[in-house]
């Protein structure tokens, strides 16, 4: 009796451990999961998304990038403003452009670009498929940046909506392409 009660115990918790099969979706494909994106997880995802970046930076031959807070403030404005709006565009809700925007967090530098998304994935997801994409990819890869803004707000559904910016800092002249 004993014996069959461990054995059906050892059995939940090996059951408890075991990996899940991912769900099927109906074309064949693994059903996506919802990216929660947890309060402390600010400096993890910024950095992860700037490693990430600086990767395909420098196997395109590009300099690396650094993170500005003027940069971050601009896109976490952003961000918001496009959940606000509930579209993802480059224009805020008050008529604001992207220059604006870096002007008004007191970015000294130049705007090269900004790439936005409206996902439910995570920043290297979304980074991948900025990537396959001519006109973001060249925001990412631009080699006369050295500045690097990113944030994102999550609504409550777990929609994502993701700003990057890719500036120049104002010293010096821009490296040639």
């Amino acid at each position: 009796m004993i014996r069959s009660i461990f054995a059906v115990a050892m059995a939940l918790v090996l059951a408890a451990c075991a990996t899940p099969e991912p769900l099927i979706g109906p074309d064949g494909k693994p059903l996506p999961q919802l990216y929660r994106i947890e309060e402390g997880d600010t400096a993890e995802i910024q950095f992860r998304l700037l490693d990430g970046v600086n990767a395909l930076r420098a196997a395109s031959g590009a300099g690396q990038v650094q993170l500005s807070a003027e940069l971050n403030a601009a896109a976490a404005t952003h961000s918001r403003d496009m959940s606000v709006q509930n579209r993802p565009w480059h224009f805020g809700s008050d008529g604001s452009s992207p220059l604006d925007r870096v002007q008004r967090a007191g970015y000294q530098g130049t705007l090269l670009g900004e790439n936005i998304s409206e996902t439910y994935e995570s920043e290297l997801e979304t980074l991948s498929a900025w990537m396959q994409q001519p006109d973001t990819r060249d925001v990412i890869l631009d080699p006369r940046g050295n500045d690097l803004g990113v944030a994102w707000f999550q609504e409550p559904s777990g929609k994502i909506w993701w700003t990057l910016i890719v500036g120049a800092a104002s010293f010096g002249e821009f490296p040639s392409t």
